[in-house]
């Protein structure tokens, strides 16, 4: 697992912790995702541990995907999925809002999901009194941080987390329902995803709290 880009001042434990965090959720991940599968109807072809062979070639793996190691899939989604989307920023104020984003920048790209983020802080803001809207650029820099962070001080740090991941799976769930309406070979994932993948983090778990900076 790559270390994370901590702000100066960070102490040792507080980077400790965020470590361990994000350890603890890119394994989750990787448990949902499973095994080698190679579907003809899915456009990623060849996936391990959801890892697609095309991601996997960018990162040096030359080997046969059936055999992609799962410490090689960890590595993959520390760097891709959450420390170079911004994620670790997330985690550090919500280790469940920041396991809903890991979780969806794999299944979908972090792409998507970062935008998401940015356009539920922005509903959820009273038309500005409560933070400045975001633009909604897609990437989850220290604006983003900031303006969760202004929400948590406002509804509460628990309530946010629930407000933000349910917001987050309303928009994963219509996006299924678009790429099926889009590719009709889709369709043989969407039981699996609704059932898999939607209500992935519990609400429950907004009481967790996050890993200060």
């Amino acid at each position: 697992m790559p270390d994370p880009k901590l702000s100066p001042g960070t102490g040792a434990k507080a980077a400790g912790g965020l470590v361990a965090a994000i350890a603890a959720i890119v394994l989750a991940v990787v448990c949902v995702e499973g095994g080698y599968v190679d579907n003809p109807n899915d456009p990623g072809g060849k996936t391990n541990h959801g890892v697609t062979e095309k991601v996997a070639r960018q990162h040096g793996y030359t080997g046969s995907m059936r055999n992609l190691p799962v410490e090689t899939a960890i590595e993959i989604y520390g760097t891709d999925y959450v420390l170079a989307p911004g994620f670790d920023r997330i985690v550090q104020s919500s280790v469940a809002l920041g396991e809903e984003l890991v979780d969806q920048g794999v299944n979908f790209g972090p792409h998507r999901p970062s935008c998401w983020l940015q356009g539920a802080l922005n509903a959820l803001n009273r038309q500005g009194r409560d933070y400045r809207d975001l633009a909604v650029d897609c990437r989850v820099g220290p604006a983003t941080a900031a303006a969760y962070d202004a929400l948590a001080r406002k509804r509460g740090a628990r309530k946010a987390c629930e407000l933000v991941i349910k917001l987050m799976d309303a928009q994963q769930g219509n996006e299924y329902l678009r790429m099926a309406d889009r590719n009709a070979k889709l369709e043989t994932f969407v039981p699996g995803w609704i059932d898999h993948r939607l209500g992935n983090v519990q609400a429950a778990r907004c009481s967790e709290g996050g890993v200060r900076r």
